[in-house]
């Protein structure tokens, strides 16, 4: 049966011939996979037995997981879009928005590099400036009702990355491929097949450890669209319910990324290729009393990150420190392509390798103006500027984040100190935002309010 969506033979021809090969013969391809709003405890290999996805589970027996990879954060409630320019261009938040136009970013870098490049990706929160340095730039078409019935997530993705790999080894193009497939699943809505969500029974799915049926205080942006996913107060029927349809779409997700991974397979490539998934950053659904992924919260702003491929040690999870926007410099340096200094992100090479144990010693997160919050060894701060409120968690003891120890004295110079790191984070990425506010606003939940809210 032909594909519904045929890649141009004239298009694929003429982009490869761009410019002529000077490079290594056999500098691998690569394969970069980012999904949208996929937390790093849906993938079954990395300690969730309840869902099932023995394809990305098979990327985490093959390669290098970083178990702290953060997205930094988000100036918008939409996170994916700075998560995604962040990543594209090797920026922090802080300073990605202010890039002239002839700034390095990752397809350009690739390009230089000697690859043909191929992006495909929604057309929403994207960073479409970015995207025009792909030679060949395409986006996910609007579901026809058949597939929108079907629900069918990352299918159109996957078929048309398959078109594109078979045409690439027909063509024997000589320069190698960097192809890079943002889609917008799991992202809400999140639809899968009958057979998919039958998979799972809402009623006997585990709610996540810190599920709480309203987040304690106000962080700011309680009444964002997300947050209206589900009503108030969360109960463990509705989260099981959401859980389901979650879990159900990243099952039939993890099948279409098998689909990909099997034509590299059937066209002699996987062992040519440099394999990359993560997700622009987590979400919430039921934890904390959160739906969305507009906090700072692990669930939330740290996605698995996993690379597998030719050199990379297989089998191996790492606790080094690590941004998605590390991802762009991380690639160059496993290809053999040139690092543009003026990137914020770092290699985490030396870690893959086994010569570092880390390239970082501290994470910043940030959302808006609301929250700030540092990571340093096992523990973390997060920080509430408009309502003078600051939490404490020791994640090696408490890595769901539930027992808040800012309100322990023991603890006062611990949090001096962390307030201290956080700052000097702020300093060396030019966030000027103040840790108090000269008025701080009540931070409580008016609970009648949010039950009446739509």
């Amino acid at each position: 049966m032909p594909s519904r969506y045929p890649l141009s033979r004239r298009n694929l021809l003429s982009a490869a011939s761009l410019a002529p090969l000077a490079l290594p013969p056999r500098r691998p391809n690569v394969l970069f996979i980012l999904t949208d709003d996929q937390r790093q405890d849906t993938i079954h290999a990395l300690g969730n037995p309840a869902i099932q996805t023995p394809n990305l589970d098979g990327l985490v027996r093959s390669g290098v997981t970083f178990r702290n990879a953060y997205c930094m954060g988000g100036f918008s409630p939409a996170v994916c879009l700075p998560s995604r320019m962040m990543i594209l261009r090797g920026r922090s938040w802080f300073s990605v928005r202010e890039q002239p136009e002839d700034a390095p970013n990752f397809p350009r870098s690739m390009g230089e590099a000697g690859y043909l490049t191929y992006h495909l990706g929604k057309r929403g929160n994207e960073d479409l400036r970015t995207h025009k340095f792909f030679d060949l730039n395409y986006y996910v078409e609007p579901d026809d009702e058949a597939e929108r019935r079907a629900g069918q997530p990352g299918r159109q993705v996957a078929e048309r990355a398959i078109d594109f790999l078979r045409q690439w080894k027909k063509d024997g193009s000589k320069k190698p491929f960097f192809m890079y497939l943002a889609g917008p699943a799991p992202h809400d809505p999140r639809v899968a097949p009958p057979e998919y969500l039958a998979r799972y029974n809402p009623e006997t799915l585990p709610l996540p450890p810190n599920f709480q049926p309203f987040h304690p205080f106000d962080n700011g942006e309680l009444l964002i669209r997300d947050e209206k996913l589900a009503a108030w107060p969360r109960t463990g029927a509705e989260i099981r319910r959401h859980l389901r349809d979650y879990y159900a779409d990243i099952t039939y997700l993890d099948e279409q990324i098998g689909r990909i991974l099997r034509t590299l397979d059937e066209i002699g490539e996987r062992g040519r290729t440099l394999i990359v998934f993560t997700s622009d950053q987590g979400i919430a659904i039921g934890s904390h009393g959160l739906m969305g992924k507009q906090n700072l919260y692990e669930h939330s702003m740290r996605p698995g990150l996993i690379l597998s491929g030719p050199g990379i040690p297989a089998g191996k999870s790492v606790d080094a420190f690590a941004y998605l926007f590390d991802i762009y410099p991380t690639v160059c340096d496993l290809v053999g392509a040139p690092v543009p200094p003026s990137l914020e992100g770092l290699s985490l090479g030396p870690v893959i390798r086994g010569r570092r144990r880390q390239v970082r010693d501290s994470i910043l997160l940030a959302y808006r103006d609301f929250q700030r919050a540092i990571r340093r060894g096992r523990w973390k701060l997060i920080r509430y500027p408009q309502i003078d409120r600051t939490q404490l968690f020791d994640l090696e003891a408490d890595p769901h984040e539930v027992h808040d120890l800012a309100g322990d004295p023991a603890q006062a110079s611990r949090i001096r100190d962390l307030f201290e790191a956080l700052r000097a984070e702020q300093r060396r990425f030019g966030d000027t935002l103040p840790l108090t506010a000269l008025q701080p606003r009540p931070g409580g939940v008016d609970l009648d309010y949010f039950r009446a809210a739509k």
